[in-house]
């Protein structure tokens, strides 16, 4: 793991290095400047990089006829400013869902205590036997009962993973599609061509109009009464003009609500401040995650730095943003690993599933009750009566303490209402592959 972060960290170094030297101007600094923004955004624009015409000089394009169709050319811009593309969380295996669907523990305990019953049909004492008073002898079938208990679960176990991969791959398959038909109108030698969104590169000129979810992050070359609503990124509620002489930076996810425009692309990807923000969401897999080790200490000094950070932060803020990410990230986050897995499997049930899951724990611990009183009803007669006669020490006594074991263990699986799931988990398989047949796709995210 610590390999392959640092390979990814010798990539990131080496791209940067690559575009400071091939163009001038590195993805560093081009974050910085999308990051900063507002009046001070655009002094640094103007002070560092020349204005919009310096940062066309340095990114090696043309604010009028845009980019050549060369594709060496675009590739030099790929490898040195990334890709157009926010990569997706990996589809979980087969085995990772079993193990999801095995997250609720009755399931669990009822294998336990089916394994434990089929353990107990095979125990005869010595002198025992199958055969009874004046009744042949028969074969032992006892253990039945826990080969079926315990068929039923997995039943129960299979459908439910094999429902969700089927669901999870045609996500994938209908994600991808929509992805290859987003298109955006860019210029390039002259000419408007309306290509894939993730086929953008920094440097391209976008023509943008009333309605379009903004691709990348850029600033504005034209303007023509140009409205964006950014609230979901910066939660500003009204919609902030852009022009060339004011406001001139777009966000990538941010909305055109009127008027239309052109765009210099500036950052793509990961390097957007949608990107970034699904890295501190989680979107984006971190993969130094396992490298880190911290303390007691480090994770308290942390948390107050972040306290700090956030009383600092102005809202709306995507630099101060950016400051908080840092401090946070890994190390705060990590203190409380298991509490957030907890509220993420709870969060991620439906709200029959929650109720279901609260009727089912309310059964099962009535049935725990009655599974202690039957044994000890049958139990403790059975004591008196043959202590108290005092009567010696036989192995069929073992025989009848285990035969009310597994009455007792028989009716807590019984009483266990795991036909609940089996029934949600088949009529949700019936309801989603009939809701198919609609086009009309279900996942369980």
């Amino acid at each position: 793991m610590a390999k392959k972060k640092k390979s990814t960290d010798d990539h990131a170094d080496s791209s940067s290095e690559y575009a400071g030297r091939e163009f001038g101007i590195s993805i560093q600094e081009l974050e910085t400047l999308m990051q900063t923004r507002g009046h001070e955004g655009i002094q640094q624009l103007n002070e560092t990089y020349g204005g919009l015409s310096g940062l066309e000089q340095k990114l090696k394009t043309n604010l009028i006829t845009g980019l050549s169709s060369d594709e060496n050319d675009l590739s030099t811009r790929i490898a040195a400013f990334d890709r157009n593309e926010i990569p997706s969380k990996l589809p979980k295996t087969f085995f990772r869902l079993m193990l999801d669907s095995l997250q609720n523990i009755i399931p669990v305990k009822i294998i336990i205590f089916a394994i434990i019953l089929l353990t107990l049909s095979f125990y005869y004492p010595s002198g025992e036997t199958f055969e009874a008073e004046g009744k042949p002898k028969e074969a032992n079938v006892a253990w039945i009962e826990g080969i079926v208990i315990i068929s039923a679960v997995l039943v129960v176990v299979l459908v439910t993973t094999f429902n969700d991969l089927v669901n999870e791959r045609q996500f994938r398959a209908l994600q991808s599609k929509i992805e290859l038909d987003q298109k955006c109108n860019v210029i390039r030698e002259s000419t408007v061509r309306q290509i894939p969104i993730k086929d953008i590169v920094v440097g391209d000129i976008c023509q943008i109009n009333y309605g379009d979810l903004l691709p990348a992050d850029g600033i504005v070359v034209q303007s023509n009464d140009l409205k964006v609503d950014e609230s979901s990124l910066t939660g500003e509620s009204d919609l902030i003009k852009k022009h060339e002489s004011g406001d001139p930076f777009l966000l990538s996810g941010t909305h055109v609500m009127e008027g239309s425009g052109k765009m210099l692309v500036l950052a793509v990807g990961e390097h957007s401040q949608m990107g970034m923000i699904c890295k501190v969401l989680g979107t984006i897999k971190e993969e130094n995650n396992d490298d880190k080790k911290i303390n007691d200490n480090n994770k308290q000094n942390v948390t107050a730095d972040a306290d700090v950070s956030k009383r600092q932060a102005q809202p709306g803020s995507t630099a101060d943003a950016a400051k908080l990410q840092e401090v946070m990230p890994d190390n705060a986050n990590q203190a409380n690993n298991e509490d957030d897995s907890d509220r993420l499997n709870f969060e991620e049930r439906t709200t029959l599933q929650a109720k279901l899951t609260e009727l089912v724990n309310q059964i099962t611990h009535t049935g725990r009750k009655i599974f202690i009183l039957i044994v000890l009803v049958l139990l403790v007669p059975f004591v008196i009566e043959e202590f108290a006669q005092r009567h010696e020490w036989s192995s069929k006594f073992c025989s009848h303490i285990v035969g009310y074991l597994t009455t007792g263990i028989t009716v807590f699986i019984i009483s266990s209402p795991e036909g609940l799931s089996l029934t949600l988990t088949i009529s949700l398989a019936y309801a989603v592959k009939k809701m198919l047949k609609d086009k009309n796709l279900v996942c369980h995210f």
